[in-house]
């Protein structure tokens, strides 16, 4: 095509995904360098209005592939962006009490203080979202309300995109300001410990070490639920999302990542070992607990498609933003969704 793609800007958030394996295998830079494309990392760079496109999607000629909230929030905020690609793989979503509280189900959650992050100077405060998410799902399965417990909010004055990322050994870590993004992490963990609040909520291969670790009380893992819109949450489904401009401009670019991502998913299908040692570097986290929390078939839980229960289940999660104020209005998200890159990805894929 005449327009050079000069640089593609990718990130990704840390946990298991097509992207990911894609990066650390070196196949979608390869891909790019083919066509005259450099990678660049947004999470990795020195410029903070860049750092923050991992969750505003504000970056021309980019790709994301992650946690949906941003996503939905960046295009619930006006921002042209398209979503080429859903991917589903489960993992544990739990809410987790201190011993000491005497919470052991669900139902004895009323009327105790559950501990909520509260990011006081992001755009979209993910974490709270998706933690609030995790404890409705739980509570309506016992017929209770978010209204039954006590919020107890941890106010924290940073920023998500203080301090700049870098790749080590493969995984990406946070350099700079380590010690305050770390506590900054985990203020609704330190309130527990402290018996400031009985619950709290956390998710993924870090959630499992952290309950494990501290000898916390599991009272629900809404994660392995039959029913997928109770998993349904910032991880399930997550998107594959790049900038209209990119889409629009260089529409060959877009095919390239699907391709990329889709290679990378059909390898993991017959690689689970080597795809356990990926996803440990991508979670930042050990095989182990990649296996706790993701599962041992987690290698064939990497697909990017478009089914419709990731369809439903993102229109679903997206009214439940709305609903909680966290998006200023809801959307279909089946207009959101260009279905051409991946399809014209998909033979490619596989003859690749």
């Amino acid at each position: 095509m005449s327009n050079t793609l000069d640089t593609l800007w990718y990130t990704r958030c840390p946990v298991p995904t097509g992207l990911g394996i894609a990066i650390q295998q070196g196949w979608l830079e390869e891909a790019f360098r083919a066509q005259g494309t450099r990678l660049s990392s947004l999470l990795e760079s020195s410029d903070f209005a860049k750092r923050e496109s991992h969750f505003s999607h504000t970056v021309q000629n980019s790709v994301r592939h992650g946690g949906n909230i941003p996503a939905i929030s960046a295009r619930a905020r006006g921002r042209d962006t398209r979503v080429i690609g859903l991917s589903w793989a489960d993992e544990t979503q739990l809410i987790l009490a201190s011993p000491e509280s005497g919470i052991t189900s669900v139902r004895d959650l009323k009327g105790r203080r559950f501990g909520l992050p509260n990011w006081k100077n992001v755009e979209i405060d993910f974490s709270r979202a998706q933690a609030i998410r995790g404890l409705e799902n739980a509570l309506r399965l016992e017929g209770l309300e978010v209204s039954d417990v006590e919020l107890v909010d941890q106010d924290i004055e940073t920023h998500y995109s203080d301090g700049q990322a870098q790749t080590v050994g493969g995984t990406l870590a946070w350099n700079g300001r380590s010690t305050s993004r770390a506590r900054a992490n985990n203020l609704e963990l330190i309130a527990l410990l402290r018996g400031e609040v009985d619950a709290i909520f956390l998710k993924g291969a870090s959630g499992a070490q952290i309950a494990q670790q501290f000898g916390l009380t599991t009272v629900i893992d809404t994660g392995i639920h039959p029913d997928p819109l109770v998993r349904a949450n910032n991880g399930t489904p997550r998107t594959l999302a790049v900038d209209g401009h990119l889409i629009d401009n260089r529409f060959d670019a877009a095919v390239t990542i699907a391709e990329q991502v889709l290679r990378a998913e059909h390898w993991a299908q017959s690689h689970p070992s080597e795809v356990r040692r990926y996803l440990a570097r991508e979670t930042n986290s050990s095989e182990y607990w990649v296996s706790i929390a993701y599962g041992e078939d987690a290698h064939t839980k990497l697909k990017t498609g478009l089914a419709e229960q990731s369809i439903v289940a993102l229109q679903d999660f997206t009214d439940f933003l709305h609903r909680w104020n966290f998006i200023p209005q809801s959307f279909d998200v089946r207009e959101w969704i260009d279905t051409r890159p991946l399809e014209a990805a998909q033979p490619l894929a596989l003859a690749s």
